[in-house]
C-alpha cells in the first residue's frame, strides 16, 4: 500500500507539470494569433488607405494631363482662326457645353449639415442631419428649371456628363472629394432663379428641414458671378452589342410582338 501511495506522489507533480506546460502553450498560441491578426487588421487598412491616396494621386495627374492638352489644343486654335471671328451660335455652343469660363450676374445658394451638438426634437436620426445627394440635386433641378447659364458647384462647372454622387455626408464631383458645406452658383437672372426655387416642392422639403433640424441654407445674390470652364471630357460613353451578337436569338416571336397573347 505504502509503495502505491509513493508512485501516485511521483507522478502526480508530472501531471501538474504538464497540466501547466499546456496552459502556457495555449496561452501562447492565443498571443500569437491576436497579433498576426492585429498586424492583417493594421495592414488591410494601411492598404486601404494607400489605395484612395494612390487613386485621388492619378486623379491629379490625369487632371494636370487634360489642362495641358487642353492648353494647347487652345493654342493651335487660336492660331489656326486667328482670322476667323466665330459666330454668335459658335460662341453660345462652347458656352452651353461649359467649355469657356462665364460671367454674369446670378446667385449662390449653400448647403450645410446641421451642428452635431444643437438640440434636436424627439424622433430625429442621426442621417436627418446631413446634406444628402437628393438635395443638391433638387436646387441644381431647380435652377436649370428657373433658366439657368451656366452652374458650377464647389467651383467645378456642370456639364451634361456631370455625375452627382454622395458617400455619407461628403460629395464626389469629377473625380475630387468635398466635405459641406456645398457652394452651388448660378448664372442667370438672379430673381427668376430665386423664383424657381421657392416653386421647387423638392427645394421646399430641404427647407422645412432646414427649419426642423438645423441644416444650413442660404441664397446670396453677388453683383458678378465668374464661373470656370468644364476641365474634364464631355464624351458621352454608351453600351454597343458587340458586333456578331443577335440580342433576339434566344427570345420567342410572340414575346417581340406586344399585341401576341392578347391583354
Amino acid at each position: 500500500m505504502s509503495e502505491r501511495r509513493e508512485r501516485v506522489r511521483r507522478r502526480a507533480p508530472r501531471t501538474s507539470l504538464a497540466l501547466v506546460g499546456v496552459l502556457a502553450l495555449a496561452g501562447l498560441l492565443f498571443a500569437v494569433n491576436s497579433q498576426v491578426s492585429r498586424e492583417h487588421e493594421s495592414r488591410y487598412a494601411d492598404g486601404l488607405a494607400g489605395l484612395v491616396a494612390e487613386e485621388t494621386e492619378l486623379v491629379r495627374q490625369l487632371t494636370a494631363d487634360a489642362e495641358a492638352l487642353r492648353t494647347e489644343v487652345d493654342d493651335l486654335t487660336d492660331r489656326l482662326d486667328e482670322d476667323h471671328v466665330p459666330d454668335a451660335v459658335t460662341v453660345g455652343s462652347a458656352s452651353a457645353a461649359g467649355r469657356t469660363p462665364v460671367t454674369g450676374p446670378g446667385l449662390t445658394v449653400t448647403l450645410d449639415d446641421a451642428p452635431a451638438d444643437s438640440p434636436q426634437p424627439p424622433g430625429v436620426h442621426p442621417d436627418d442631419l446631413v446634406v444628402h445627394q437628393q438635395d443638391i440635386e433638387a436646387v441644381v433641378n431647380a435652377l436649370w428649371a428657373g433658366g439657368a447659364e451656366a452652374m458650377a458647384i464647389q467651383g467645378q462647372r456642370i456639364v451634361t456628363t456631370s455625375a452627382i454622387r454622395c458617400v455619407g455626408n461628403v460629395l464626389l464631383l469629377h473625380g475630387q472629394v468635398y466635405s459641406p458645406p456645398y457652394t452651388i452658383s448660378a448664372i442667370g437672372e438672379p430673381e427668376v432663379l430665386r423664383a424657381a426655387l421657392d416653386a421647387s416642392p423638392a427645394v421646399a422639403v430641404y427647407r422645412e428641414w432646414a427649419g426642423a433640424v438645423g441644416l444650413g441654407w442660404s441664397v446670396q445674390l453677388p453683383p458678378r458671378l465668374d464661373l470656370p470652364a468644364h476641365e474634364g471630357g464631355t464624351e458621352l460613353r454608351y453600351a454597343r452589342v458587340p458586333d456578331g451578337v443577335d440580342v433576339f436569338a434566344d427570345v420567342e416571336p410572340a414575346a417581340l410582338d406586344p399585341l401576341a397573347g392578347g391583354r
